[in-house]
């Protein structure tokens, strides 16, 4: 894991694609899209089955490790409609009975919109963006706000890489906006797409941008570019 600051607060980034903020014990999951893998079969599009298994396992892991004792959903919490299939849904309520003292809250998302909130026994509260804690707005589209620093999902961020023999690897990556107060429009942070079935973007970055690649469970550190 590693621990940078982000608007005067400390926010830990786990090798998961979470987010830990440690002044409030939250942990961030952004785009875990449960379910997509069902819609895709559905729709008669051949596709690995347990990711939503694995997702959770995942999950578990990151409340593990950073002794969360709140978890909060940046948007796009079931990928669709047909994610609220009886395997899917056994698999959440398992994972739930586990984690039963939880508090889980899910800021909607686009895909959250279409899918319909998760079934009530699931036991999470679910609210419209922004959600405010501390400096931060909590959110599923990564747009600014006034006042607050914005973290959200929904772009699932990527950078590319060289690898060998001219080999280009797509990495998923935090991306932070600037947050000194010269570039108040970019004062926004991307998680990466937590699920382990969803696709990236490739970013662009921008100047004062702040990006931690994934690779090799290991969040890595590239430098800023410079402000003019």
């Amino acid at each position: 894991m590693l621990r940078i600051r982000v608007a005067d607060a400390d926010v830990v980034l786990h090798p998961s694609g979470a987010a830990f903020l440690p002044a409030h014990q939250t942990l961030l999951v952004a785009d875990a899209h449960f379910g997509k893998a069902v819609s895709f079969r559905r729709l008669g599009v051949p596709v690995p089955a347990g990711t939503t298994t694995e997702t959770l396992r995942t999950l578990s892991a990151a409340l593990a490790d950073t002794g969360a004792t709140r978890l909060v959903f940046l948007g796009d919490f079931l990928h669709s409609a047909r994610s609220h299939a009886a395997g899917t849904l056994d698999a959440l309520r398992r994972w739930r009975a586990e984690h039963r003292g939880l508090p889980v809250t899910l800021v909607r998302g686009n895909h959250d919109d279409r899918a319909g909130d998760p079934p009530g026994d699931l036991g999470l509260e679910v609210v419209d963006e922004p959600l405010a804690l501390g400096p931060f707005a909590l959110c599923h589209h990564p747009r600014p706000m006034p006042q607050r620093y914005v973290l959200a999902g929904h772009w699932h961020p990527c950078i590319s890489v060289a690898g060998r023999a001219f080999e280009r690897l797509r990495l998923p990556c935090f991306w932070f906006g600037d947050d000194s107060g010269v570039l108040p429009q970019n004062a926004v942070g991307v998680l990466p797409a937590f699920g382990s079935f969803t696709g990236m973007h490739r970013i662009e970055p921008r100047a004062g941008d702040r990006i931690f690649p994934i690779a090799d469970d290991v969040v890595r550190a590239i430098p800023a570019l410079p402000i003019a």
